[in-house]
Order: C-alpha cells, then sequence, then structure tokens
C-alpha cells in the first residue's frame, strides 16, 4: 500500500510538475506568467532595443493592456542585422510612424502557442498566413522543429524561443527583424 501511495505522490508531483512548467528565462531574467509583454520585456537583457524601440513608438500602453497578444519579439542582435545606423534613424521622432508600423507588424491579436501555430502550418500544407495588428501578411513555416516567419521583404526569422506565457499573451523571440513591404 505505502508504495503504491508513493507512486501516485510521484505521479501526482510529475503532472502538477508538467502542468506548471516555469516559463523559460529570456535574456538571463525570468518571465512570469502574471506580468505582461511589456513587464516581462524590459528585463531581459537581449530585449533592450525592443523596449526602447516599443517607448519611442508610443506602444507601451497597447502592450501593457488586455490582449491577447502573440509578439514576435526581436533581439538586440536581430536588431544589429540591420543596416547600420537604421534603428538610430527609426528612433528619432519624425520617424515615429514607420517604427509604429515596423513594431506592430510583430504583434498578432491572438494567443498562439507554438503547437497551435505549428498545426496551423499543417493544416495550410506547409504554409500559414499571419495577419498581424500592423496590417502586414507574413508566412510562417515549420523547418524541422523550429517555426520560421518570412517577412513581407523574404527575411526569414526563426523562433529562437517558443511560448513565453504572459499575462496578456505570448512572446516568441526571434533572431531576426521582421518588415513590411517598402
Amino acid at each position: 500500500m505505502l508504495t503504491k501511495t508513493l507512486s501516485l505522490t510521484a505521479a501526482a508531483a510529475l503532472f502538477a510538475g508538467a502542468a506548471f512548467a516555469a516559463n523559460p528565462e529570456v535574456g538571463g531574467a525570468p518571465m512570469f506568467e502574471d506580468k505582461n509583454i511589456v513587464e516581462n520585456a524590459v528585463n531581459s537583457a537581449d530585449h533592450t532595443t525592443l523596449v526602447a524601440a516599443v517607448q519611442a513608438a508610443g506602444l507601451v500602453e497597447t502592450l501593457s493592456g488586455e490582449g491577447p497578444f502573440t509578439v514576435f519579439a526581436p533581439t538586440n542582435a536581430a536588431f544589429e542585422k540591420l543596416p547600420a545606423g537604421t534603428v538610430e534613424t527609426l528612433l528619432m521622432p519624425e520617424n515615429k510612424d514607420q517604427l509604429t508600423k515596423i513594431l506592430t507588424c510583430h504583434v498578432v491579436a491572438a494567443d498562439a502557442m507554438s503547437a497551435a501555430i505549428s498545426q496551423m502550418i499543417m493544416d495550410d500544407n506547409g504554409a500559414h498566413e499571419i495577419q498581424t495588428v500592423g496590417g502586414c501578411v507574413f508566412t510562417a513555416r515549420q523547418t524541422g522543429t523550429d517555426i520560421q516567419i518570412e517577412d513581407e521583404m523574404g527575411n526569414i526569422s526563426t523562433v529562437t524561443i517558443a511560448d513565453v506565457k504572459q499575462s496578456n499573451g505570448v512572446i516568441h523571440v526571434v533572431d531576426t527583424v521582421l518588415l513590411p513591404k517598402m
């Protein structure tokens, strides 16, 4: 009886651990499910450029809102792939509209976990169109276990950290800035 009780207790502990798996760390910081996208992003050392851009575009209040949002969050290294001077130019007040367009093209008005995105890709024969808040239409594909997003300029961004749960949606960290057709 004791062995059966211990086995049931161990099974319950494993199930509870699986059901409440911790969010992955991002940029060396824990990500908390009870905090919103902005509250978590400001703690990631890998997303300081994204946070500065969100602030410059005036999107802090929006991305702190109820959601749900799926954000494909480019890292600092993703922004560094852009041509020299691009980020500095986009952060200028006179370029706020262009910056806002680029950032809102990283946002989908849904809570889409990676399993759901993978299923949509399969259901659409390997390529699923993503409609963004910014009016962009990107294409999601799966290569092995990687989800990749092709932007309107033909650039490919890979999800490097998926399913970072937020109180108002989910973040998928990506390695390339997604761009609208210019």
